[in-house]
Parts: structure tokens; C-alpha cells; sequence
């Protein structure tokens, strides 16, 4: 099998450069044809590559500049073209096939797109990922990049969501919904309702289903949910709490008293598989989709298995051929 090159924003993130190393550590178990160039401080990134034996043949490209999480955008384009996080992502026009960051989303999109071309018919990138369902996983589009969209927009976003779809869950021919309140054709703001009309009249290149509400995002009903930014994040974030105070709050039920330790005890297999199921770690790495070059971004506070997961993602995009297959479906 060819081997692939990731680029590493290996300062990036709440846990770096630890996590990253323990994450591609894991990774390469996985995926042993990857090979990994780590962006970042060399006197202290070649102590942890040199305890993890399958990472002997990485490169590191040495520089003392990151990104802070609180650094804003604006700021950070001015003065840091010489951090890990844009020489990373530089890197993918000659040196790798794709780069990947824990850092400051903001920084990461806006560098991305200073430094990197967006697709030829794409307006704007969108930051894909996935949600567990009851039936499997959703990819959802845009979750943060773009807080206003037009109908121009959603209707590219659903055919770059369909090709993701494709590639990294694993689905044949995808549902293709756009998120509004109500399933009625009549409801929702105008943009949204022109931009279900003309997707009814791209059935030949789009499995498209209509809308969708809130509370149906996870019952598996669509493969694909289309949004603005703005409404897509405040999605994202509202499953991510929920998903915490369900398990925070059953996990106290059941061990506030004897009975419920009992409980816990009777049930550990399925409480095991029920906490799984809504890992967020599972899940982790976003693209920012309509570039033309892959860029994932890891949630900042994961763990190595999170940071492995996204660089799971990226494996699957770069080996899928995402872009080239999103360049057929837009021209």
C-alpha cells in the first residue's frame, strides 16, 4: 500500500506536543504506512519521538513559534507565518498529502485559507464531522466556519457533505437533509427554502431528503445534515454538553447508594458500551472541507486516542481521494 505523509502541528492544542506524539504513535499501529513530519520545538519533541520505536523515520522541522489558544486570528496572521501551525500547513502543497491541528480554530481556518486554495466552484470551506446516531454516525456541515450562508452555500456544502459521507462513514449512496425547524416545505427562512428546491432538482447527483428537525439529528433518519455555521455549532456544542450530563449524571445515579453500586455492577458490560457510544473522543476530527488540500482539525482538550482518531480521519480522506472526488461533483 502507498504510504501517505501527515503534516503535524505537533505544539497545537491543550496537551501538546505530548498527545500528538502518543496519538500518532497510535495511529501508526493502526495504519503503519503513514509517516508523520512533526512542526514544533525540536529539543523537545525528539525525547518523545525517540521512546516510540515506530516513529523512528518521522521528520521534524524545527521552530520555537505556536499558536496560543486565545490568540486571535487577525493578530495571528500578521505576525506568524513561522509557527508549527502555518508551516504545518504550508507543508501540504509539496512536502505532505495532509496536515492536522489541536490548535486555535480560528487560527487554523484562517491560515488555511491564506495559504491553501479553495476548490474551483466552492465559495467557501466548511468544517464537516461526525455525530453518533442510533443507526451509525451523520456527517454534519458547517459546524462554525461560515456564521452566515446563502443558498449558493448549503447547496455546496450538501455535495461535498455527500462525497464525505462516502469516504469516511462508509456509505453508499448518502441521505442528503438541510437542518430546519420544521419538515414542512413551507417553514424556515428563504434562503433554506431555495435551497431545498434547486437540491430536489439535483436528484440525479444527489440523494437529497428534505428537512430535517433538531431533535431528529440523531435518529439516523439522514447520513448528511446541511447548516450555516452559526446554527451548526451551536448544534455541536449543545450534543457535546448533553452527551456529558447524561453520563456525569448516571454515573453519580449509580453510585450515590449500595443499590445503584449493585446496579453498576449487574450492568458493567452494558454501561461500558453505553459510555463508548457517546465518546466524543470517537469522533474526533473535523476537515475543513472545499479546500484543496486536507486540513483536520482535532478537538484542542482530547487525549492521545482522540488525536489518533482524527489522524484516523485524515487516513481515510487522503486514501479516499476526497478532494479529487468533490472537484467531479461540483464541475
Amino acid at each position: 500500500m502507498k504510504k501517505i505523509k501527515i503534516s503535524l502541528d505537533a505544539m497545537g492544542g491543550d496537551h501538546a506536543p505530548e498527545i500528538v506524539v502518543e496519538g500518532a504513535t497510535e495511529a501508526k499501529i493502526r495504519y503503519p504506512d503513514i509517516e508523520f513530519i512533526f512542526f514544533g520545538n525540536k529539543k523537545i519533541l525528539y525525547p518523545l519521538i525517540d521512546s516510540k520505536h515506530n516513529l523512528s523515520e518521522s521528520e521534524i522541522i524545527h521552530t520555537m513559534e505556536f499558536i496560543k489558544p486565545n490568540d486571535k486570528p487577525s493578530n495571528v496572521i500578521r505576525r506568524g507565518a513561522n509557527t508549527s501551525m502555518a508551516l504545518a500547513i504550508k507543508s501540504v502543497k509539496n512536502q505532505s498529502s495532509a496536515m492536522v491541528s489541536a490548535g486555535n480554530t480560528g487560527a487554523l481556518m484562517a491560515f488555511s485559507k491564506l495559504f491553501l486554495k479553495t476548490i474551483s466552484g466552492i465559495n467557501r470551506p466548511a468544517i464537516a464531522a461526525c455525530f453518533p446516531t442510533k443507526k451509525g454516525e451523520v456527517c454534519m456541515l458547517d459546524l462554525g466556519a461560515n456564521i452566515e450562508c446563502d443558498k449558493n452555500n448549503l447547496i455546496q456544502f450538501a455535495l461535498m457533505g455527500q462525497a464525505f459521507a462516502k469516504i469516511v462513514i462508509g456509505i453508499k449512496n448518502p441521505k442528503v437533509s438541510l437542518l430546519n425547524i420544521g419538515e414542512e416545505e413551507i417553514k424556515g427562512l428563504s434562503y433554506i427554502q431555495e435551497a431545498s428546491e434547486i437540491l430536489k432538482n439535483l436528484s440525479k447527483i444527489i440523494n437529497y431528503c428534505g428537512y430535517v428537525e433538531g431533535d431528529r439529528i440523531t435518529d439516523g433518519l439522514v447520513d448528511v445534515i446541511v447548516t450555516d455555521g452559526f446554527t451548526g455549532n451551536i448544534a455541536l456544542k449543545t450534543a457535546e454538553g448533553t452527551a456529558n450530563f447524561i453520563t456525569t449524571e448516571l454515573k453519580q445515579a449509580l453510585t450515590r447508594n449500595l443499590i445503584g453500586k449493585i446496579s453498576s455492577l449487574l450492568n458493567y458490560f452494558n454501561l461500558k458500551k453505553f459510555k463508548k457510544r457517546l465518546d466524543p473522543r470517537l469522533y474526533n476530527g473535523a476537515i475543513f472541507i472545499g479546500l484543496d488540500s486536507p486540513v483536520i482539525k482535532s478537538h484542542g482538550s482530547t487525549d492521545y486516542i482522540g488525536f489518533s482518531n482524527s489522524l484516523e480521519v485524515c487516513e481515510k480522506i487522503v486514501r479516499g481521494d476526497l478532494i479529487n472526488k468533490i472537484k467531479k461533483n461540483i464541475n
